[in-house]
Order: C-alpha cells, then structure tokens, then sequence
C-alpha cells in the first residue's frame, strides 16, 4: 500500500490541471475508480501510448425504425470518418453544420415547404443521429442549446419516416437536461429558429 499524502500545493496543482482539460467533476470520479489512473500512469512510463478513437459512421445501411413505423424516404450514402475538433465535428473533413431557412430565421416554415428546400442540401440521415446517440461523448457542449439558450432540436433530414396513421416526420438529436435523445417532429408542423437541419458543410 502507497503511503502517498497530497500537500495543499499538489492539489492546487491537481485542481488546474482538470480545469485546463476542461473536466467536470462527474469524469473527476470516473477518473478516480478502477484501474484508470493505473492505466495513466503506465502512459507517463512509456508502457502505453493514447490513441483517439477512429469513428465510423455507415450512411448507407438501412436506419433504425422504430415498431409500427415505415420509412419513406432514406438518402443513403457511404461510410464516413466522424472526428471532433474542438467544439465541432467532422465527416470526412467537413464540417457538420446547422441549416435554417430565411423563413426559419425569421419565424417559421411548415415542414413539408422545408422538406422541399432541403433537397437541395446535403442532409445528414437517421444513421448519423443513432450513431451520436451510441457515442454521446463526441457530441459537442455547444450543441445543447442555441445562441439565445433555447434547447436546440438538431432534425436529420435524410430519413424522412411514415407512421401507420400516415403522417410523414422527422427525427432529432435534444439535450433533455441530463442526457441526449431522439424526439421527432411531423412535417405539418411550423418549424422555428429552434429546429435546424444537420448539413455537410462544403
């Protein structure tokens, strides 16, 4: 058993170093169980090196669908590598982006008005969306909310699904206030300045 004791310097040290790595205090706990600071510690000797996680997302395989649904439109696409940079993510080098229409902006647009002018655009479908909800880490902060704190529903248009009632909808990527889910939206609705559309930026 270590006989180590932490000075109030050391701790202060400690203290810096998590908030420079932008840790809250919850990943301070998960830090401090099992064996992962064992593992840290075998990096520090040269033992073990850190490597990022390499995320694939597959566009092209049929998305999940939920019992008594019927998808109606699905843009497939191919297999791409998803990366973070800093406060943003990555498909493929570019950027995923949040697009709102001049109608948006100012007010709203019935969905199925915004379905049409998205088919101009390079939506992201259903299987992006599931993917982040596996991996909810990679998701960044920013995206919780919009520029004036509303929670932002982040809708992935590619994947446009039918109920057994008939009416056509979307999914979307919501912060829930202590985790990240799917909430959908039906196309006759009005769509705000809080409902963007995940692109691929150019």
């Amino acid at each position: 058993m270590s006989d180590l004791m932490l000075d109030v310097g050391q701790a202060v040290e400690l203290k810096e170093a998590f908030r420079r790595g932008g840790y809250n205090n919850a990943e301070i706990k998960q830090l401090s169980t099992g064996d992962t600071l064992a593992q840290v510690r075998d990096v520090l000797r040269g033992l073990c090196e850190i490597k990022p996680v390499e995320h694939a997302v597959d566009l092209g395989v049929d998305p999940f669908l939920p019992d008594g649904w019927k998808v109606e439109e699905h843009q497939n696409g191919k297999v791409v590598k998803l990366e973070r940079k800093g406060s943003d993510l990555y498909l493929d080098g570019k950027k995923i982006d949040f697009y709102l229409s001049k109608k948006q902006k100012g007010g709203s647009i019935e969905g199925n008005d915004l379905r049409k002018e998205l088919t101009k655009m390079p939506v992201l479908n259903a299987n992006m969306l599931d993917y982040l909800l596996k991996n909810p880490l990679i998701i960044p902060d920013e995206w919780k909310t919009d520029g004036d704190g509303n929670t932002r529903y982040l809708f992935f248009w590619g994947t446009v699904y039918r109920r057994a009632g008939g009416s056509l909808f979307v999914r979307c990527l919501r912060w829930s206030g202590d985790r990240w889910g799917w909430h959908f939206s039906w196309l006759d609705d009005d769509w705000g300045s809080f409902s963007p559309a995940a692109v691929s930026a150019s």
